[in-house]
């Protein structure tokens, strides 16, 4: 596949994403995952979920993971799967994310107090770890980012 069409996937996942995040409950930052699986069809979508459940892993990409390692027929391995996910993960979903072997991650807007997929820490392409995902970030940059921007502007 060529960049400019690499690209378009990339910009075409991500609405899917920012449709999910639209839709984040009223206390939560609006961060939406969703994980596609190798054949491109979509096995999980989630929203944050941390003030809604009271748990501080209920992350997009957590909880998108989990629904897909339920539904992708081989355990809790997700190679040959992409994650698309609206904010770049922080070390908590790096780690799962690594773990899950997802081949693929796509990410919005980039992270500076929290990334761990380049802008604090690059935990996803640290070359001592065996799984060493694909990573493309700043795809819809802007829109991604205004989610969350105007999120806690309406807060403030």
């Amino acid at each position: 596949m060529d960049r400019g069409a690499v690209q378009r996937d990339a910009e075409t996942l991500m609405r899917a994403a920012l449709a999910v995040a639209a839709a984040t409950g009223p206390d939560d930052v609006p961060i939406g995952a969703v994980v596609v699986g190798p054949d491109g069809q979509v096995l999980a979508s989630a929203a944050n979920r941390r003030e809604a459940d009271g748990d501080p892993t209920a992350h997009a990409e957590v909880l998108a993971l989990r629904e897909a390692a339920r539904s992708h027929g081989d355990g809790w391995r997700l190679e040959g799967c992409t994650l698309i996910v609206t904010v770049e993960p922080c070390t908590m979903c790096a780690g799962a994310i690594g773990l899950a072997r997802v081949s693929r991650v796509v990410f919005g807007a980039w992270e500076p107090k929290t990334g761990a997929v380049g802008s604090l820490w690059d935990v996803l392409r640290d070359p001592r770890l065996v799984h060493r995902p694909e990573v493309l970030g700043g795809v819809l940059e802007r829109e991604c980012a205004a989610l969350v921007t105007d999120f806690f502007a309406a807060r403030r």
